[in-house]
């Protein structure tokens, strides 16, 4: 038997979080789920490493199925973010420049009016993704360190969602660095948001 794991809109579109199943590869998996067809671009992690198809499954196996995501140090928080504690976990005596990021929540989306946000994150591999960027990034730039705070949870209008600091001995890798790192964020780390509206709700990305 394995356990699979859903999250934001799968979690609710199937009416639970985790189910166990046998299954011998991970393309059995959502023929397995019973949810009808499988929507474009999910993303498989087997006790959180991103799998392909063809992995074959061993009894105890954690399978996460991933909805497009929406997402030194990082982390998840349920608190209010601070810009000046991620500056300090990058500040380095190498360092002649320091780049920041901060999103906030904005009230217009898509032609809406939003209410306020919900962040979803598969807690152990969202971490884990967030490092794994890091390294890239200091295989491309000059660094010194990175960090990256998230928000899960409720996020209202005008709050902070997502904390970045780059340090690096040079401007321009701080700069750099710092774009690259909320762009591959939000194409890499199952990390999933939901906008609420006064007459409805919905996650953001394709599948989910």
């Amino acid at each position: 038997m394995i356990r699979v794991r859903l999250f934001a809109g799968l979690r609710e579109r199937a009416g639970w979080s985790q189910r166990e199943i046998e299954a011998a590869t991970v393309a059995e998996v959502w023929p397995a789920l019973e949810l009808g067809d499988e929507p474009a671009g999910l993303l498989y992690a087997v006790n959180k490493t991103y799998a392909e198809h063809g992995h074959v499954l061993a009894d105890g196996d954690e399978v996460a199925v991933i909805p497009p995501v929406s997402g030194g140090a990082f982390r998840l928080s349920e608190e209010p973010l601070s810009l000046d504690q991620v500056v300090d976990e990058v500040r380095d005596e190498r360092a002649g420049a320091i780049a920041t990021f901060t999103g906030t929540t904005r009230i217009h989306s898509r032609g809406r009016d939003v209410e306020h946000l919900d962040y979803e994150a598969y807690e152990g591999m969202a971490e884990q993704v967030m490092d794994e960027i890091a390294e890239s990034l200091a295989g491309r730039y000059e660094l010194c360190a990175v960090a990256i705070h998230h928000r899960i949870g409720r996020v209202g209008i005008g709050d902070t969602s997502v904390v970045i600091a780059v340090s690096a001995p040079h401007r321009q890798d701080a700069l750099s660095a710092c774009k690259d790192a909320i762009d591959e964020l939000k194409e890499r780390v199952p990390l999933w948001k939901k906008e609420v509206y006064a007459g409805g709700e919905e996650w953001i990305g394709q599948g989910s």
